[in-house]
């Protein structure tokens, strides 16, 4: 069996916010701090102020006791809320920053793509830019002059290669940055969100050659928001929390947890309570519940069943409230809509909803879902104003059903998200055969 790639052990990063750690200083910025400190606590006694945040040092953990490995030819998503770690670990794992307690082993040589224009020196051309980030990553001349002409052509830069850079613009510098780093045939090739600055075809550019490293047998970590990208490139994922790793395995599966609605959003308090919403009219959910066939509540619904939304709202008057209309909305686990039931295009507004506190129903008499978890948003609003939104209101977990009524219980990976009724026929007029039937 392969040796592993990369040896995450432990690692740990801590940073003082509020002073630089005494290994990031000089020694004259030592000899200074120590002999004003005392100083600094004279004069406050003197002057009788407390101690100030700014004289405070507190610790701060990008990173807590991480610990994986990465297989030869892997690719590896990092997912995680903005100051989870990703990018520290990746800075890590780059040798840009030591961690403050454990270790990490690479085999290879390392392209790392961590932040725009990195390692670029502004008063150099494009090209002695190329020759200089190559020899950084460990390449040699020749390496370089080989893939020269598929490096500029990749960046898009022709025209300025013999430009300084300090007049690129922001993306020229990234389409010059990934195909250094991506063309110099590094064995592990980490990226940073960074591709999030360039334009949709030059991301595609991106998304595409990151396919072919990974086809090629070379080592990927790869930091992203981008859910789709996550899902259709990495063989495995990576979820953080707050320094922490809490999620390791396949990538849907990350995913799910990473979508998964905040503490807040997820908590049992009904949606009177909920602070996160939006809109300024007289309509407000206050609760939402859903019913199965037999009308009764049900925290789980089945592929293919009857499937009944009740909402509950409130208006801030006891008058009808005119033209007033509903919407539920149903995301899947990378944040995409899947469909929206929608009073207005199902039968037009209510011209005269009743105000005070009452429920109102919608229906989905097959629910059209595959076996997984799904969020609900819910939106109100009337003729004159945008009443109430509110995301992840709720999550709905639906389980295998019989959805073509065949016996043929329907899977997630071969049916797809949504599920439609559909028939066949052979030849010109004959149905075909249901599955199962005699």
């Amino acid at each position: 069996m392969a040796s592993p790639a990369i040896v995450v052990e432990s690692i740990s990063k801590r940073y003082l916010i509020g002073a630089r750690q005494a290994a990031e200083q000089t020694a004259a910025e030592a000899t200074v701090k120590a002999i004003a400190s005392p100083l600094r606590r004279v004069k406050r006694i003197i002057s009788g102020r407390a101690q100030s945040a700014a004289d405070v040092e507190t610790e701060l953990w990008a990173l807590r006791d991480v610990s994986f490995e990465v297989a030869p030819g892997e690719v590896l998503g990092i997912m995680g809320a903005n100051g989870s770690g990703k990018s520290t670990l990746l800075k890590v794992l780059s040798r840009i920053t030591e961690p403050t307690a454990g270790r990490a082993r690479l085999r290879g040589r390392v392209g790392a793509l961590i932040e725009v224009g990195a390692g670029f020196h502004p008063e150099l051309t494009g090209r002695e830019n190329t020759f200089l980030n190559g020899a950084i990553l460990g390449m040699t001349g020749d390496e370089i002059r080989k893939n020269f002409d598929a490096i500029v052509s990749f960046a898009g830069v022709e025209r300025h290669i013999d430009t300084p850079v300090k007049h690129y613009s922001s993306g020229m510098y990234l389409r010059l940055a990934f195909a250094v780093a991506a063309h110099l045939n590094p064995e592990i090739l980490v990226i940073d969100e960074v591709l999030a600055v360039g334009d949709l075809e030059f991301r595609r550019k991106c998304l595409g050659k990151m396919d072919d490293v990974a086809r090629s047998g070379r080592t990927v970590l790869f930091v992203s928001h981008n859910l789709s990208a996550i899902a259709s490139l990495c063989s495995r994922a990576l979820l953080l929390r707050q320094g922490r790793l809490v999620v390791d395995g396949e990538p849907q599966e990350v995913i799910q947890e990473y979508a998964k609605p905040s503490p807040e959003a997820a908590s049992a308090e009904k949606l009177e309570f909920r602070t996160d919403r939006q809109g300024v009219g007289p309509l407000r959910f206050t609760d939402i519940e859903f019913l199965n066939e037999d009308d009764e509540p049900t925290p789980v619904a089945a592929c293919g069943q009857t499937l009944t939304v009740r909402l509950e709202y409130k208006s801030e008057t006891s008058e009808p409230v005119p033209g007033a209309d509903f919407a539920i909305s149903f995301f899947g686990s990378m944040g995409e809509m899947l469909f929206v039931c929608k009073a207005s295009l199902a039968h037009g507004h209510f011209d005269l909803l009743p105000g005070g506190r009452h429920t109102i129903s919608c229906t989905i008499p097959k629910l059209p879902l595959s076996p997984a978890e799904y969020r609900v948003k819910l939106w109100a609003g009337s003729l004159d104003s945008h009443s109430d939104k509110i995301e992840n209101a709720a999550s709905l977990v639906v389980e295998p059903g019989d959805f073509y009524g065949t016996g043929v219980q329907p899977h997630r990976k071969r049916a797809g998200i949504v599920m439609i009724e559909h028939s066949w026929s052979f030849g010109e007029s004959a149905p075909a055969r249901r599955q199962g039937s005699r």
